[in-house]
């Protein structure tokens, strides 16, 4: 029987910790499969007992949770008599003792995009601190035995970045599992919408991060405002742009600031977190569901978005083209025009907007996360012959 040891301790907002929601059930209905996962205590509570399935709960500091991992988890795989190592967080154990599979999917630490927009922010520590981390991201891809990303853009970016081969895997999506909890949006959240009826709802599921590109989406605001006379128009957002509001270490003065320069606060609306189960609802009451991110590696929302029935405008990347395909309509990722040009035509548009709305769905029923566990577990069936920690470089 094969034996995951999944590594989740760096799963704690965005991207990873959807990963993790998502595959651990995945391989819980597995008769043939047994599964370690080492996790931080606050995501044990989200998981019901699996008999298949053992959690290690650790306390691992983010500042120093990649040399705890290296000292610490090549004794705890080796007690759990795991098989096979998946490294859920971009970085891999430097001396794994089972073949390892690294999950990569932080595009940062190879967007050029993302560090002229750290420097023009003055954000001289967090750009030492990602090219640091970017240079273990590397290394990681070597210690790794294989290496798998959730798109095929990505996938050949880090090739050229590393001179790697690298596998693209699809991340799922189940519209049954995401829509099943039927619990109400908060009280005061709903209240907040109620209050929207009659405006276009323009919606971005993000806490506040810069290379999702919150300051162009914010400046298309007052041409929005300017070209659909009068009809009012409000962008939803699921974070606050206030410090401390949001996870991690960017901080949300300056498009704080933006809003007030551009007299556009009547306008954005600051829901706050809302809870995954419940972001079916949210969607639900959206118009248009708009990403103007400029770095990317899969980007679950998308998906959510074109499952749930709303069309989508993205920036133009080549993961929102290969995610969305014919279901979005895509702008310049830096132009505020651009993006508000995209929301007029699905506006304006009936037919069109009937057309993006099936293609969404069509699209959004072709990810799974069974399937994504399957090509998993083929991909580890393959490295079990293969020797541990196969370092292609020193």
């Amino acid at each position: 029987m094969m034996h995951f040891f999944i590594n989740s301790l760096a799963a704690s907002a965005g991207g990873g910790l959807t990963y993790v929601r998502n595959i651990i059930p995945q391989f819980a209905i597995r008769t043939d499969l047994r599964v370690t996962a080492a996790l931080s205590p606050g995501l044990r509570s989200e998981f019901a007992s699996f008999s298949n399935i053992e959690f290690l709960e650790l306390e691992a500091p983010p500042a120093t949770r990649f040399f705890y991992e290296q000292r610490r988890l090549p004794e705890l795989i080796r007690r759990s008599a795991a098989s096979i190592l998946l490294s859920a967080g971009n970085f891999a154990l430097r001396k794994s003792p089972v073949p390892q599979i690294l999950l990569s999917r932080n595009s940062l630490y190879i967007s050029r995009d993302f560090f002229r927009d750290l420097r023009s922010r003055g954000e001289y520590r967090m750009w030492l601190d990602t090219h640091v981390r970017a240079f273990l991201a590397k290394r990681s891809i070597y210690w790794a035995n294989a290496t798998v990303t959730p798109s095929e853009a990505f996938a050949r970016e880090l090739e050229k970045w590393s001179g790697v081969s690298v596998n693209a895997i699809h991340h799922g999506f189940d519209r049954d599992a995401f829509a099943r909890d039927r619990t109400p949006l908060s009280a005061p959240v709903q209240a907040q919408i109620d209050a929207l009826d009659g405006c276009l709802k323009i919606l971005f599921v993000s806490h506040y991060n810069y290379y999702r590109n919150f300051e162009t989406l914010i400046r298309a605001l007052p041409v929005l405002r300017n070209r659909l006379h009068g009809k009012p128009v409000r962008l939803l957002l699921t974070c606050q742009l206030a410090a401390g509001m949001n996870p991690g270490a960017y901080r949300p003065d300056t498009a704080a600031r933006l809003v007030k320069e551009l007299g556009v606060s009547d306008m954005v609306v600051e829901l706050g977190a809302i809870p995954y189960q419940q972001l079916h609802h949210l969607y639900a009451r959206a118009d248009i569901y708009v990403t103007p991110a400029y770095a990317e590696t899969f980007a679950h929302p998308l998906v959510e978005a074109m499952a749930s029935g709303v069309p989508v405008v993205a920036s133009d990347i080549a993961v929102h083209r290969e995610i969305c395909g014919e279901a979005a309509i895509y702008f310049e990722r830096f132009s505020p025009e651009a993006l508000a040009e995209c929301i007029l035509q699905i506006t304006n548009a009936v037919e069109m907007r009937k057309t993006m709305i099936a293609k969404g769905l069509t699209r959004a029923g072709e990810f799974s996360w069974k399937l994504h566990a399957e090509q998993i577990i083929e991909l580890s069936r393959m490295l079990m012959g293969s020797e541990p920690s196969l370092s292609k470089s020193s």
